[in-house]
């Protein structure tokens, strides 16, 4: 099982309050809804549990995809994706996608 990471920021002038109301009505309904993705959430990052300083981002995505290769091959170029990649691009600054793998 892999798990897709996202972290990022949002672009200037988007709120905090119109993208987490995307994430619950559109984003959520339509990841959620692919059979290759078993667990999707979306973290909004407020503080730092230890040290200080600013946050590196505000926003953590966790996906878990058993069958990432069927993921990437398949339904990443599905419309319903890219729809939803279209809106994330807009609106995530320095959006960083990572893939880690559990240590067995």
């Amino acid at each position: 099982m892999a798990r897709l990471i996202i972290t990022y920021t949002l672009k200037p002038g988007v709120t905090d309050a119109d993208y987490q109301a995307w994430v619950r009505d559109t984003d959520y309904p339509v990841m959620r809804g692919i059979t290759r993705i078993s667990s999707y959430v979306n973290h909004h990052v407020t503080k730092r549990m230890m040290g200080e300083g600013p946050l590196p981002f505000t926003y953590m995505e966790l996906f878990d995809v058993p069958d990432l290769d069927g993921f990437l091959a398949e339904d990443m170029g599905s419309s319903a994706v890219q729809g939803i990649l279209g809106y994330f691009m807009a609106h995530a600054e320095n959006p960083d996608f990572l893939i880690a793998e559990d240590i067995t």
